[in-house]
């Protein structure tokens, strides 16, 4: 199916609207909204590196506003339990039957606060919810719901009591991005208090609207050299000799779909190699798993990433013609 001009204007205008609506209550962080919403739209998921109280919550509850979805938070803790997640089965004495009672995890928008807190048998619960967008409790399968997006956070400085994600679980996260401080004069508005960081946002569009977005997405062209520049740049991740693991067929297939949101985002119905330059940081870095020698020489998966991005000549103009 191809895109008419009439849908991209509309993505283009509607996407626009969400960013601006969410730019109200998270100041100066545009860049990184356009990459949540590109992340929500390509039906994945988000994961936050920053430092405490940086917005990431607001941002999470501003996004789940501006669709007019269900937003939740889980605050990971050493002591939480799959079940307290996905939720359980009761025993009800009186009806002699089992009721689910279900957990945070069935929502629009789900904020993981402090992720790495937990214990992996306690994060795998995201696993299933995540990939597939459903949740099997006692051999019953039951839905999140639709739009789905899981905004994870970790702190990078304090390690204690944590535990490292596991690569499989980082490979569930379409992107990986960082808020970081508000500049000088988004802190001003915010002291000033012309920035309510409470405010309740008005709803934009309606979670089916996202949906149909995420179809036009899908639907924006690639052409088979930009399907050839974005395989060899996964190839030259499991190449470079600073990787111990490079980038899986997913997190390919994570760079195409995120390429094709961004560029009718921004008022194409074609993805260009500058598109998959943009995103390829976000998407790829976080799972490249560095030789552990690299990682004692400070050696970076973002700069592993930029390196690579040098060094893959893109298709030009002329060829994509």
């Amino acid at each position: 199916m191809t895109i008419t001009p009439e849908q991209a204007d509309w993505f283009t205008a509607t996407f626009t609207m969400m960013v601006d609506n969410v730019e109200q209550v998270v100041l100066g962080k545009r860049h990184v909204i356009e990459l949540a919403f590109t992340a929500m739209v390509s039906e994945g998921h988000l994961l936050l590196e920053d430092y405490p109280g940086t917005g990431k919550t607001s941002l999470a509850r501003a996004m789940s506003q501006t669709v007019q979805g269900v937003s939740t938070r889980i605050q990971f803790t050493p002591d939480l339990l799959p079940g307290d997640v996905t939720g359980i089965t009761v025993y009800d004495q009186k009806t002699g039957e089992f009721e689910f009672h279900s957990g945070p995890i069935f929502a629009n928008v789900v904020l993981a606060d402090e992720i790495n807190r937990a214990s992996p048998k306690t994060q795998s619960a995201l696993l299933e919810a995540m990939e597939e967008g459903n949740v099997t409790i006692d051999g019953v399968t039951r839905s999140t719901g639709v739009p789905f997006l899981v905004i994870a956070t970790q702190n990078p400085i304090e390690q204690a009591g944590t535990y490292r994600l596991p690569e499989a679980q980082l490979d569930r996260f379409m992107m990986k991005a960082s808020l970081g401080y508000p500049d000088l004069a988004s802190t001003i508005r915010i002291l000033e208090g012309t920035a309510d960081v409470r405010h309740e946002l008005a709803p934009v569009i309606t979670p089916q609207a996202l949906v149909s977005m995420s179809d036009i997405a899908r639907s924006v062209f690639v052409n088979p050299l930009v399907y050839d520049y974005i395989g060899r740049l996964v190839e030259a991740t499991r190449d470079a000799r600073q990787v111990r693991m490079g980038v899986s067929v997913r997190g390919a297939r994570a760079l195409t779909k995120a390429a094709k949101t961004w560029a009718v985002a921004h008022g194409r119905t074609f993805v260009t190699p500058d598109d998959v330059k943009a995103l390829a940081d976000q998407v790829l870095a976080h799972r490249c798993v560095l030789d552990p020698e690299a990682e004692f020489d400070g050696v970076t998966a973002s700069a592993v990433i930029g390196q690579i991005l040098l060094d893959v000549v893109p298709p030009s103009r002329s060829d994509l013609a």
